[in-house]
């Protein structure tokens, strides 16, 4: 295998497909990245067996082949090279030669039928998803997937699709996001997605893209975000009812500023850095809502203004809980409703419904 490729094209697409590579592996060619040489393109990917992201770059090739590669020797190489046209060229003996102006390394690398084949699948249900939103989709609820492996269909999210609303699920039991856009499409379909796939998804969404084409298997999906695809396995299992878990009673209803929010909930963090978490104290009284939190040393207290309807009401939460769920909104003002200290606080915009988080309380001392 010989071909020329530039430099910058290499690198971007190594680094990217490098998060998909096993740090450690039982078969050691998936701690490498594959590289396919046919036609007028290279094809580079990275597959852990859980997610694998593969891409396309042009390149002048001379001869044909693919070999698999050490991936952190090979990555940090190609990101110093001196010049911007890079030449590989593999032997009979799976050394790999890397050249780039005055620069050239040998690398042992792996023979390509030692590499698990990533998984091919029947796309049952294909549909587009536009880029922007689904990328803000995912940010705004995979705070909220479970890092428990003990409950390992709570570490994705719900995507569902029903009556043209797109909408995406997270919950970890103690903290809840559902995120939700109309689409233009007739599919009914619900899957789980695994939070580390998202991540990567969102990765690789730029402003470039406009749509994300999604291909639905049995056991697997597909993300193709431009020159990339993403493909992981699905989290097979029941998901909760996520409907049965809102709170339908409401004693007590605050329309407030969002950063003021933000801004209150993260000033208590200095405080809050003991091994056991004390509560942020949140009192809504007066049209006023005072915020406290004290530890085994220290203490912090602060108040915003805002009109308060209904009961006054007194309740806990774990600081960080609170702070991503009102940190992950994207309006300007926000509504929270209780029903009490001991129920959960439902967060959603003031107009429409775009957004419900849900965090569940803390029991205080004196409730």
């Amino acid at each position: 295998m010989k071909f020329n490729v530039l430099r910058t094209d290499l690198v971007e697409a190594v680094t990217n497909v490098s998060r998909a590579v096993a740090g450690k592996a039982a078969i050691p060619a998936l701690e490498g990245i594959l590289i396919k040489a046919y036609g007028q393109n290279i094809t580079v990917s990275g597959y852990n067996l859980e997610i694998g992201i593969t891409t396309t770059v042009e390149a002048t090739i001379q001869s044909e082949g693919e070999i698999v590669v050490p991936a952190r020797t090979f990555s940090e190489f190609i990101r110093k090279l001196p010049e911007e046209v890079v030449c590989i060229e593999t032997d009979d003996r799976m050394k790999t030669y890397i050249t780039s102006g005055t620069a050239t390394c040998k690398l042992i690398g792996i023979n390509s039928v030692e590499y698990p084949d990533l998984p091919v699948f029947d796309e049952n249900e294909r549909f587009e998803l536009d880029a922007a939103i689904l990328s803000d989709m995912i940010k705004q609820t995979v705070y909220a997937v479970s890092d428990n492996n003990a409950k390992p269909i709570y570490t994705g999210s719900l995507f569902e699709i029903k009556d043209k609303v797109f909408r995406i699920v997270a919950i970890d039991g103690y903290r809840m996001a559902i995120r939700q856009e109309s689409v233009d499409n007739d599919i009914e379909s619900s899957f789980v997605v695994p939070g580390k796939t998202q991540q990567e998804v969102v990765k690789l969404i730029s402003g470039e893209e406009k749509t994300v084409k999604v291909g639905i298997g049995q056991r697997h999906i597909i993300f193709k975000i431009g020159s990339y695809s993403v493909i992981s396995r699905l989290i097979e299992g029941t998901f909760l009812d996520y409907n049965s878990t809102i709170p339908k009673d409401k004693k007590t209803e605050v329309v407030v500023n969002t950063s003021r929010m933000i801004a209150a909930v993260d000033r208590m963090m200095p405080v809050n850095e003991d091994k056991i978490k004390s509560p942020v104290r949140l009192t809504f009284s007066n049209d006023e809502i005072h915020f406290s939190c004290t530890s085994a040393v220290n203490s912090a207290d602060d108040v915003v203004s805002a009109p308060v309807i209904g009961e006054d009401v007194e309740i806990g939460f774990n600081n960080r809980y609170l702070f991503d769920a009102i940190r992950n909104v994207d309006t300007d003002e926000i509504k929270m409703t209780l029903n009490g200290g001991l129920s959960p606080m439902i967060i959603t915009p003031v107009k429409g419904d775009s957004f419900i988080n849900l965090v569940v309380p803390m029991r205080l001392s004196n409730v």
